[in-house]
This record gives structure tokens, C-alpha cells and sequence, in this order.
């Protein structure tokens, strides 16, 4: 069974994603915390991580440059309500 990481800080939405997922067959962790999640990540294999860009503390891109410098190779799924150009490049 693929195990997937699931970052976001808005219940409503991570209950959402985690239902769907679940439904799939796919097992799933929630944490709200960027550093959460690099814990996890360090402990885990995860099949995906879905990861919100924007979360308190250590946020989403953030995570993600740590996860490449760590040279993880976890696929990431970035979330956003960010629609800019310089958001899409950034992330």
C-alpha cells in the first residue's frame, strides 16, 4: 500500500484530500507543520508528499529545498492559492 504525506494547516481542505485519498487505497499522514514534515520525511518513504506552499514556520517551498538539498527524491505535489507567474517559477 503507497503511503502519502499530506501538509496542509486548513482541516476542512485536509479532510477533504485525506477522504479521496483514502478511498484510493492510499494511506495517509497529515501533519500541519513544515518541520513536521521534514521529521516525517526523514523516518518515512512516501510515495508523494503533497505539501502547501504557504504553512506558519517553515513554509512549503521551503520544505521542499530542504527535502533536494537532503537529495530525498519524493515526489512533491506543491498546493497553492498562489497564482502569479513568479509564484509558478518559484515553486
Amino acid at each position: 500500500m503507497s503511503r502519502i504525506l499530506l501538509v496542509k494547516d486548513d482541516d476542512r481542505i485536509v479532510g477533504f484530500i485525506k477522504r479521496g485519498l483514502e478511498a484510493e487505497g492510499y494511506v495517509v499522514d497529515v501533519t500541519d507543520s513544515g518541520g513536521d514534515a521534514l521529521a516525517m520525511v526523514r523516518e518515512t518513504p512516501y510515495a508523494l508528499i503533497v505539501l502547501d506552499r504557504m504553512l506558519p514556520g517553515i513554509d512549503g517551498l521551503e520544505v521542499c529545498r530542504m527535502l533536494r538539498r537532503e537529495q530525498h527524491q519524493h515526489l512533491v505535489l506543491m498546493l497553492t492559492a498562489r497564482d502569479s507567474l513568479q509564484d509558478k517559477v518559484e515553486g
